[in-house]
Formats: C-alpha cells, sequence, structure tokens
C-alpha cells in the first residue's frame, strides 16, 4: 500500500512516516501541497494523508482538486483546527475522516488501516479469476484461456501487469504507475517493454490486435483496459 504523506512540519511528517513504514506501509512525503498534487498526478497512492495548513496549496484545496477526478482514493485530514466547521468543510470537500493535532499515533495508524481495508473492500482488490469477451484468466496460478480455447501460461510481470489494469479497468493508468506497480523501484524496463506486453496481450485475447477491443494505448499518457 502507498501512502502520500503532506505535512509541513519536520517533525511530525518523520514520526508518521517512520511509524507507516513500521507498519508494512510504503510512504512518499513531501512538505508543499503544489509538489503534492504533481506527485498524485503522475504516481499511483492508496491513500492521501494530508495536512490542511500547507505552503501554496493547502490540504482543503488538494481534496477538491483530487475529488474532481478520482473518488475513490481515501483522503484523511490532519490539521490544528478543531472547530466543527474546519471538520464538516473538510467532510464536504471530500475527505473520508478528519484527526485534529496533537494526535495520538496508535489512533492515526488504526485509522489508516480501517481506511484502506474499507477502500480495497470497495474496489475488490483480491480478485483472483477474471473473464471478458470469452477469455478467462487465473490470477492465482497465471493460467489463462483464450476465447479460442488455447491455454496460455503467463510470466508473473505478464499476470501482474494484466490484474493491474483490469482492476482499473475504464481509467487510463500512465507508465509511471505500471512502472511503479509491476516493477518496481529497483529496475525500470523501457517504455517499449510494456508496449511489448500490450501487444502481447492484444495477440493472447483480442479477435483482431490491430482494432483492439480491450487493450488501447493512450498515445503520451498510459494504457487503458475497456471492458
Amino acid at each position: 500500500m502507498r501512502i502520500l504523506l503532506v505535512e509541513d512540519e519536520d517533525h511530525i511528517r518523520e514520526a508518521v512516516k517512520i511509524n507507516l513504514e513500521l507498519d508494512g506501509y510504503e510512504v512518499v512525503s513531501t512538505s508543499n501541497g503544489k509538489k503534492a498534487l504533481d506527485m498524485i498526478a503522475g504516481q499511483h497512492f492508496d491513500l492521501l494523508l494530508l495536512d490542511v495548513m500547507l505552503p501554496e496549496v493547502d490540504g482543503f484545496s488538494i481534496t477538491e482538486q483530487v475529488r474532481l477526478t478520482n473518488l475513490e482514493v481515501p483522503i484523511l485530514l490532519l490539521t490544528a483546527k478543531d472547530t466543527a466547521q474546519d471538520r464538516i468543510s473538510g467532510l464536504k470537500k471530500g475527505a473520508d475522516d478528519y484527526l485534529t493535532k496533537p494526535f495520538n499515533l496508535e489512533e492515526l495508524l488504526l485509522r489508516v488501516g480501517k481506511l484502506l481495508r474499507r477502500s480495497q473492500r470497495v474496489k475488490g482488490e483480491d480478485i483472483e479469476q477474471f473473464e471478458f469477451g470469452g477469455n478467462q484468466v487465473n490470477f492465482e496460478s497465471f493460467e489463462a484461456t483464450t476465447f479460442r480455447g488455447e491455454p496460455i501460461m503467463l510470466t508473473k510481470k505478464e499476470a501482474m501487469l494484466l490484474k493491474l489494469l483490469v482492476e482499473r479497468k475504464n481509467e487510463v493508468v500512465s507508465r509511471h504507475q505500471i512502472l511503479q506497480s509491476v516493477w518496481g523501484y529497483d529496475v525500470y524496463p523501457s517504455t517499449r517493454t510494456i508496449d511489448n506486453f500490450i501487444l502481447a496481450f492484444r495477440k493472447y485475447f483480442e479477435k483482431d490486435a490491430k482494432k483492439p477491443e480491450f487493450f488501447h494505448s493512450i498515445r503520451g499518457v498510459g494504457y487503458k483496459f475497456t471492458n
């Protein structure tokens, strides 16, 4: 699970980051609201942990902008403002939860875990099998059967990429998101490598690979699975 932590107080940011990482989360952090928006636009996060008072763009504004295009990612606001009106304002703009400073780290971790579990249930990310266009895929065994009835054994990377696209069907998934989710940070393949995976999927699963129905390349952005 990847979490974006946006907090301009260094000691709070470092303490929260360390504790989240000890709980097994991957944490990306920044102290600047504008930079946070750039990071959200270019990367995938499973949860946003936002301070309200931030340089350049505040947490309320970030929440509002994110909700214009993404209604799913959980947002937890952190703030020193503890009036009812502030809490209501944050929730109206699309935040899922609100924690006032000073807060207990254990409570923060419990709230983060609860939001992520609820989000995963909604997204159905524990998908094991999937059918589309007469094709059947088992993400546990990496086995697939095409609409022609041909059995295929997917590589682990093929299965990971296919599952990522399926889980975010009808959404454009950026190359950067694919690199982070499928290849991680150690080895970045070239864009051509991802293109070759998409071409393989078309060969396996499309009735006409030159006129794809399911696997689409979005020029200059990424890829999209439609069903």
